[in-house]
């Protein structure tokens, strides 16, 4: 069990990889975004909410056994995250890259409240809350930029 538990929280050992783990944990959540793109955008979300329900159990138990919070390998909240950042937003390369850009900006930066939430809230779900918001933060805005300029998302 325990294993399976690293292999998920860490989504298949990206995590463990010594440069920028969130960074490639991200791009890890790139091929399932595809993959719940066949969906409805009903399906979609409902999806999203099961796999955010999925991270923090993951991240809860495979914190019980680290020695810090919110562990850098754990990568499976930048998935949840991102795929927060771009839902309900075309499938293409340029949503794609604003998404992965502003999601990434968003979790690096954590501007209020992410700070706060990734300092205040411990367990499985503080590991992935702060990743929720950035990726909230990131959503808001490209559906701004889809409503204002949407010629630079499709």
């Amino acid at each position: 069990m325990k294993t399976l538990i690293n292999m998920l929280a860490t989504v298949f050992y990206v995590g463990k990889l010594p440069k920028a783990p969130g960074t490639f944990g991200t791009l890890a959540a790139l091929p399932i975004w595809w993959g719940l793109s066949c969906l409805s955008p009903v399906g979609y979300v409902a999806a999203v909410l099961v796999f955010c329900v999925f991270a923090i159990y993951v991240s809860n138990v495979y914190e019980s056994t680290a020695p810090t919070h919110d562990a850098s390998e754990i990568v499976i909240d930048e998935v949840a995250g991102f795929l927060v950042a771009v839902a309900l937003l075309p499938v293409n390369i340029k949503v794609a890259i604003a998404g992965f850009v502003l999601f990434r900006f968003f979790d690096i930066l954590k501007p209020p409240p992410i700070k706060q939430l990734d300092k205040k809230v411990k367990g499985g779900f503080g590991v992935v809350v702060d990743d929720l918001v950035a990726g909230l933060m990131a959503n808001i805005l490209l559906q701004f930029v889809m409503q204002t300029k949407p010629q630079w998302l499709i």
